[in-house]
């Protein structure tokens, strides 16, 4: 390229050809194409270049095709009808419903509202039978499976996985450590009320104390309770801190989880001899948890989800394995 811009005007001059005379190059704003007249007889011309070159590729200016065009403008009228007869304008608190009248709100409500009639009598009849019996009739067991799914991928797996294996903070519903209790029942009641919800006068409550911020334990006892708690699930602890911590144990702790440190289901206090931890059970959790107290909320579900979306989502909770 370097060579050919040297010596441009010799090339222009003399262009080379080939073995029978062919011309091998043509100037750069030079290229030629071939269209039709109205009689239909072809004609050779020139088009001139748009002056845009890349890497020795030159743009010519040439009419775009014909069929690219028609489309085009056929997507022009298409939008230009499409505005006129269908919403399409936003105003200030909706949009225009154009000329046919239409709604897309009222075709999904209508949608939905045909779903929820032909739902209506499984419904009241998962609401009329006792929570007990909804596995041993297959109608609503069926019912339970895909429904209370559907419910929990939509408002539950947020915190508690979609596969409902929990995370830090948010607990299994796969294993048989439960803190309000695993029965159908249980469940039931913790969905509908929820845990430690403001908004719900019925909401399970129980609240851990901050023995480190509120100044009921110093730094040497929270030391000693956390190796102590430590010795109750079998982790690695300091065998003396763990004798003391039994007695700062039994002073403050034993109320809620137990002299032998099981916990207390009817109040949530967890299991501290098993290996199911909440938050976590290494060293600096545990004294985190010591020192300020969880104080984790779930919200109640009563005002959101009707009664029968409750059961269906408890039986299907309490299929999973966890149940019991």
């Amino acid at each position: 390229m370097a060579a050919d811009d040297e010596n441009k005007a010799q090339i222009l001059k003399h262009p080379p050809e080939g073995p029978e005379g062919e011309p091998l190059h043509r100037p750069a704003d030079v290229h030629t194409r071939v269209v039709r007249d109205r009689k239909g007889v072809r004609h050779k011309v020139e088009v001139p270049s748009t002056g845009h070159s890349w890497d020795g590729i030159e743009e010519y200016d040439n009419p775009l095709p014909r069929w690219w065009l028609w489309t085009f403008y056929a997507t022009i009228v298409w939008a230009v009808g499409y505005l006129f007869f269908y919403p399409a304008i936003p105003m200030l608190n909706h949009a225009t419903q154009g000329l046919l009248g239409t709604s897309y709100r009222k075709e999904v409500a209508a949608e939905i509202q045909r779903f929820n009639d032909a739902n209506a009598p499984i419904q009241a009849k998962l609401v009329e039978t006792p929570l007990d019996q909804i596995a041993a009739d297959p109608e609503l067991a069926n019912y339970t499976a895909n429904a209370g799914a559907a419910i929990f991928r939509t408002w539950c797996a947020q915190c508690h996985g979609s596969g409902a294996g929990g995370a830090v903070g948010y607990p299994s519903l796969l294993d048989n450590d439960w803190l309000w209790g695993g029965t159908l029942d249980d469940i039931h009641t913790t969905i509908q009320h929820g845990i430690r919800d403001p908004n719900d006068e019925e909401a399970r409550y129980s609240e851990m104390p901050r023995f480190g911020a509120d100044g009921l334990l110093d730094r040497t006892q929270i030391r000693q309770v956390v190796n102590h708690v430590l010795a109750l699930s079998g982790q690695p602890h300091d065998a003396a801190l763990a004798a003391e911590g039994a007695t700062v144990f039994a002073d403050n702790c034993t109320a809620c989880h137990g002299e032998d440190g099981k916990g207390d289901r009817t109040q949530g206090a967890p299991d501290l001899t098993d290996a199911v931890w909440l938050y976590g059970s290494d060293p600096a959790t545990i004294t985190r948890i010591v020192h300020d107290g969880p104080f984790g909320v779930m919200p109640s579900w009563s005002s959101r989800l009707s009664e029968a979306d409750i059961r269906a989502v408890a039986a299907y909770v309490h299929s999973l394995g966890g149940g019991e």
